[in-house]
């Protein structure tokens, strides 16, 4: 089946109360997320998990939300928010979706943990007229200084399992994407990076935003 032919939920785009919903703000890095998401585009979130950033897109921006998530449990969650979310996994699953069939497709904090990232990357700035890709930057300072000090895989708040048991197979830093999209010949549109204390900057300093990022946040599209 076609995914973009799974059947939409027939409640509302969500399914608590808007007063509820204003109390609950999104994480920092989401927020900065939806702020490159233009009003009433569709929009595929990949790895959606329970579905906030998507519930959030369908009620601020008035988006056509559409999600995709692995655990089947995190498809409930979406569904009972009454988002349209399909499970499937990224490294198999976005070739059936057709050139240019969203404005964005997004993915949060969840490429290190595909087996094949550049693939993934390049689907999306297919399927999608532009692509948004965060992920844990494995070059922030606190990262390097674990790896120097104690010569163990680091444990951070942006990486918060041990070397044994992370879902993250694939880490790169923000200087190893750079090179990944520009080997792909991918355009950068926008990136920033994310610090422990919500703090934005922009890629004007490729070098320190790598040192003093956590995370980063890239808007792309195929070159």
């Amino acid at each position: 089946m076609n995914p973009l032919d799974a059947p939409r939920p027939a409640t509302a785009p969500t399914a608590l109360a808007p007063a509820a919903l204003a109390k609950t703000p999104l994480r920092a890095d989401l927020q900065l997320i939806a702020d490159m998401v233009a009003p009433g585009s569709r929009v595929l979130d990949i790895g959606c998990g329970e579905g906030a950033l998507l519930e959030y897109l369908a009620r601020e921006r008035s988006v056509a939300a559409r999600g995709m998530e692995l655990s089947q449990k995190n498809v409930n969650a979406s569904v009972a928010r009454g988002l349209s979310v399909i499970q499937g996994d990224a490294d198999s699953d976005l070739v059936e979706y057709p050139a240019g069939a969203f404005d964005y497709a997004i993915l949060s904090l969840t490429l290190q943990a595909t087996r094949n990232p550049r693939e993934v990357v390049e689907q999306m700035v297919r399927i999608g007229r532009h692509a948004i890709v965060s992920f844990p930057n494995f070059g922030h300072w606190r990262v390097r200084l674990q790896l120097l000090l104690k010569g163990r895989m680091p444990v951070t708040e942006a990486l918060s399992e041990p070397w044994y048991e992370t879902p993250n197979i694939h880490l790169c830093t923000v200087r190893d994407f750079i090179a990944l999209c520009g080997d792909c010949g991918i355009e950068i549109e926008e990136a920033l990076v994310l610090n422990g204390r919500a703090h934005r900057a922009s890629l004007n300093t490729p070098h320190l935003a790598n040192l003093f990022g956590e995370k980063a946040i890239f808007r792309l599209r195929k070159d």
